[in-house]
């Protein structure tokens, strides 16, 4: 995110969105569903405006959006465009991520995004505090961020665990990043209180690869179990998340020992390289597609799209569960 904010005169504009907060633009049908409580899944963007190269990004951003209404639920990409909160961003507006001024939205930016017009893309700690205000309660993305290698010494630990921990909503991922310690990553997530399912598996899924060799804290077997536990934790008045931990496909993940040896490689090129804080986790992508001669980036994809179908499934057990 660049240091320096563009200079501007709040007074230049207003936002009116019927229903919501001024701050936000929420289309039409997104809106009638999330009033009505029909399925709706949120799509952080981040993805698209630092997580995937070009061509790929905006391929893949179409195709999520597909795979959520095949899966019969609304898909709901969330962006900053000119410092309003779109929710149900559109092809043209996703396009936008694409240019170098954009930013990359953690929850701790929304603020000065929306303060200052600018545009990016939304991590899942942004899109995950969005979704709450507005009453969402599935996200879809591909791994949420975690403890970060090394973070002993730096404590880079992702806002996304943050996020989970102060907000009821269940994120539909393959586990953490590749560029993150996953059994670190779940002694913090136990820590803050997130319950962690892992979707038809003992083990926790690591990204590229189906396992990082760590037995899941749970194990479910369906949309409506999951969406059980939601309801549930709800109905407890717990405001912590649902890390809901769906491996890669089996036809498109990585061994386990290549993507180590992936991880190994990338972060020592990184150090080498003096690549740090936000600009770290696109650049390792980057390296790992790579290093893997592109199969990271087809896992990656693969995974992606597995998510959001499961996130519109998880959605739509919600929506026919009975309320109270």
């Amino acid at each position: 995110m660049p240091g320096r904010l563009p200079a501007r005169n709040p007074s230049e504009r207003t936002i009116s969105g019927p229903g919501w907060s001024s701050a936000f633009h929420v289309e039409p049908e997104l809106a009638d569903a999330l009033s009505s409580g029909r399925p709706v899944v949120f799509l952080e963007t981040a993805v698209v405006s630092h997580g995937l190269p070009d061509p790929h990004a905006l391929e893949v951003a179409a195709a999520l959006q597909a795979e959520v209404r095949e899966g019969c639920a609304l898909p709901a990409a969330v962006a900053v465009l000119d410092g309003k909160v779109v929710v149900g961003a559109s092809t043209e507006q996703l396009a936008r991520l694409r240019r170098p001024e954009v930013w990359k939205v953690a929850s701790r930016d929304l603020s000065v995004a929306v303060a200052y017009g600018v545009t990016g893309g939304l991590t899942v700690s942004a899109t995950v505090a969005v979704a709450d205000v507005l009453g969402a309660a599935v996200v879809a993305t591909g791994g949420v961020g975690g403890v970060h290698l090394g973070a002993q010494q730096t404590w880079d630990v992702s806002s996304d665990l943050r996020a989970l921990a102060e907000h009821p909503v269940a994120v539909v991922c393959s586990g953490a990043k590749a560029v993150c310690d996953p059994s670190l990553t779940l002694e913090a997530l136990d820590t803050l209180g997130v319950t962690v399912l892992s979707y038809g598996t003992d083990w926790f899924p690591y990204f590229y690869a189906a396992s990082c060799g760590l037995r899941a804290p749970r194990r479910v077997d369906s949309p409506q179990e999951v969406a059980r536990v939601l309801q549930a934790k709800r109905a407890l008045g717990q405001r912590s998340g649902l890390l809901v931990a769906n491996p890669v496909p089996s036809d498109a993940g990585l061994p386990l020992e290549d993507v180590t040896a992936a991880v190994r490689l990338a972060t020592a090129r990184a150090a080498e390289e003096g690549v740090r804080g936000p600009d770290l986790t696109p650049y390792l992508l980057s390296a790992f597609s790579e290093l893997t001669g592109g199969r990271a980036l087809r896992a990656n994809t693969a995974l992606l799209r597995a998510n959001a179908r499961l996130a519109a499934q998880v959605a739509v057990a919600l929506a026919e569960l009975p309320s109270g």
